[in-house]
């Protein structure tokens, strides 16, 4: 087993060159949600997009149930995370 020891959350704003549109909205900005993750003494990366509530909801109630999950066993901490029961 090889335990998750850390989580570092960030958010970046990045600016678009030029305003864009899916036809609903226009948007001149995205944000990128960055999660770091230690464990094993190595350490991996993960992101996606999304709102900046985001990045909280990740650092204060799903890392709390990763914390100690096997980083080799993703199906186990996915399960960890939709449980929130």
């Amino acid at each position: 087993m090889v335990p998750i020891e850390q989580l570092a959350v960030s958010a970046y704003t990045i600016p678009t060159d030029f305003p864009e549109s899916d036809g609903t909205i226009e948007w001149d900005s995205t944000t990128l949600i960055l999660v770091e993750v230690k464990a094993g003494g190595q350490q991996g990366v993960g992101y996606t997009y999304g709102h900046p509530a985001t990045a909280s909801l990740i650092r204060e109630t799903l890392s709390h149930m990763v914390y100690g999950q096997d980083a080799m066993a993703l199906p186990c901490a996915w399960i960890a995370m939709v449980s929130l029961s």
